[in-house]
């Protein structure tokens, strides 16, 4: 499966499995000059901010591993973008990352 695909067959996934959870998806790809976040989501009173990860073996690692420093600086910027956007800025927020490995998703809350 090329990466095109499975990015957005993980994001399909992670986005299932949070409204299992009982969040409720605000938007997929919010896109803006900075860059993108994956998934914004709600759940309470609180703005969660997903990265999502996937990959097929653990040939390159832990999908999360490719969280980088860099890409954390990224999501900051853009989920600060979203914010002032959706004129949101005194909201609770949380950055998550949800690994998906094969079949298996690990959701791990407030990141970084």
């Amino acid at each position: 499966m090329n990466n095109r695909i499975l990015g957005i067959s993980g994001e399909t996934l992670a986005v299932e499995y949070l409204k299992e959870k009982g969040y409720i998806v605000l938007q997929r790809n919010y896109t803006c000059p900075v860059g993108e976040i994956d998934i914004v989501c709600k759940k309470d009173d609180m703005i969660i901010f997903v990265e999502v990860k996937a990959r097929e073996t653990l040939k390159f690692g832990y999908p999360r591993e490719a969280v980088t420093p860099y890409k954390i600086n990224k999501i900051r910027m853009v989920a600060s973008n979203y914010l002032k956007q959706k004129r949101l800025v005194n909201q609770k927020v949380r950055f998550d990352v949800i690994d998906i490995l094969g079949d298996k998703i690990t959701h791990i809350e407030n990141c970084f």
